[in-house]
């Protein structure tokens, strides 16, 4: 199939990579503008257009993809189908019935769960033991277009926001190829998504991962792993940004000490009261500082009992 490929970040990429592997002829790689990055402020190709350069693919990067030029410019290319993963902008309706097969999305969920745009993140903050990805049809609305084909993959125990992605990704990029080619067969039965079951993936940012002690150890602990790699869970420390970046939870287990509190101290970790339980933190990182494990923090740094945190 001719296609134009729409996407943005690390997490279209494998998708992009399984498309060309496949045979599929890409016409044009559709991403954000560069942005500045850095002390230096230097332009940084987004990880779909480096791709798109090493296979020798177009690139287009227009500002607002809903431009009247924009979509004329597209429609040049005559493709088949567009595929659209994590592009980062909202398509229009001239685009979504561009093609013979119209816009085809993977989306990091088990849709209707979890529309919008971060489904990794919130999939393991709130708890869930089931994740996966869905192509579907897309339409005008947000992530609500009819769903094509789903796959399910199992959380870890320790499943971070990071792992998760990686594990989505990969997915996700078997599915698509599985899709399109099931797409040209005509043996697809699109499906209604009906009412979402959970609460909008709404964007990350870093205000999100101020961790509030008054929660439970299983919350916070859930979110850390949320939040990891980005834009990770912190706390205050005697003035300084501890960032923790792996705990425990260990529910049930309360003293009388305030949310928030050191309750104990070991040589290799420390616990801190929360709202319900207590979180044994295990790996940790403050400023000017790599990540560490709690033991080797511990030996160059003095912590006590009955200090407070945030």
């Amino acid at each position: 199939m001719r296609i134009i490929f729409m996407g943005t970040p690390d997490f279209s990429v494998g998708t992009l990579e399984a498309l060309v592997e496949a045979g599929h002829e890409v016409v044009l790689a559709v991403t954000q503008p560069d942005k500045p990055k850095g002390r230096g402020k230097e332009m940084q190709f987004t990880p779909v257009k480096e791709c798109a350069l090493r296979h020798g693919i177009p690139v287009f990067q227009p500002k607002k993809v809903r431009d009247p030029e924009c979509v004329e410019e597209l429609k040049k290319y005559q493709a088949d189908v567009c595929v659209v993963i994590a592009f980062g902008q909202i398509l229009p309706k001239e685009i979504l019935e561009m093609t013979p097969y119209g816009c085809i999305n993977v989306h990091a969920s088990l849709l209707p769960s979890y529309r919008g745009a971060a489904p990794i993140q919130w999939a393991v903050i709130r708890g869930e033991k089931i994740s996966g990805v869905t192509t579907m049809q897309m339409d005008e609305g947000l992530d609500t277009g009819d769903m094509l084909e789903k796959t399910e993959i199992i959380l870890d125990e320790k499943e971070t926001g990071g792992s998760l992605h990686d594990k989505l990704a990969e997915a996700g990029a078997k599915l698509c190829v599985h899709t399109l080619d099931k797409l040209v067969q005509g043996d697809l039965t699109p499906q209604k998504q009906g009412e979402s079951p959970t609460e909008y993936a709404r964007m990350l940012d870093k205000k999100l991962g101020d961790i509030n002690w008054e929660q439970s150890a299983v919350e916070i602990e859930r979110l850390i792993r949320g939040l990891n790699p980005w834009p990770s869970a912190y706390t205050d420390w005697n003035g300084k940004t501890m960032k923790i970046w792996e705990a425990d939870a260990v529910p049930g287990e309360n003293t009388e000490k305030a949310p928030g509190t050191i309750t104990d101290v070991t040589k290799d970790d420390f616990a801190v009261q929360t709202g319900d339980g207590q979180l044994r933190v295990r790996a940790l990182q403050i400023p000017g500082k790599k990540r560490m494990e709690a033991d080797a923090f511990l030996r160059g740094y003095q912590v006590k009992v009955g200090e407070h945190l945030g």
